[in-house]
């Protein structure tokens, strides 16, 4: 199933390097457009998007009930700065954030804990993309 996504978002999922068993953070997904795509693209990979509004997790769930089935993607209602990995998570390749408060630079203590948590989440020498381009600090 081909999932809409705008030009400019689908300018980003392009530009990630999603590979079939890749196992992604999106962060800020909102209603899961971007999440929904990259699901699609993988075999045995998986994407966790989180968000913290309830609301938009919602409707993801709702919206990408088939993918969730299928395990390869899953939802969680929370703050990057405040994302922990479930016991026993394994760790992701990389993330993406598109237009996330978080990495905006209006809030640098925000911005430093939301690193953190994001390093913590990533395999060694896993990546961050924001808004399509390679975060310098991960």
């Amino acid at each position: 199933m081909q999932i809409a996504l705008s030009a400019r978002l689908a300018a980003v999922v392009d530009r990630l390097p999603i590979t079939p068993g890749s196992r992604i953070l999106e962060i800020g997904c909102g209603p899961g457009a971007a999440a929904r795509a990259v699901a699609e693209r993988l075999d045995t990979g998986f994407v966790l998007a989180v968000d913290r509004s309830s609301t938009a997790i919602g409707r993801l769930r709702t919206t990408g009930a088939s993918l969730i089935a299928a395990g390869r993607l899953g939802t969680r209602t929370v703050p990057i700065e405040d994302f922990v990995p479930e016991p026993g998570e394994p760790a992701f390749d990389f993330a993406f954030a598109n237009r996330v408060g978080a990495f905006d630079g209006r809030h640098p203590e925000i911005e430093t804990a939301a690193l953190q948590a994001v390093s913590r989440a990533l395999v060694e020498g896993g990546a961050l993309y924001v808004d399509g381009r390679r975060h310098p600090r991960i």
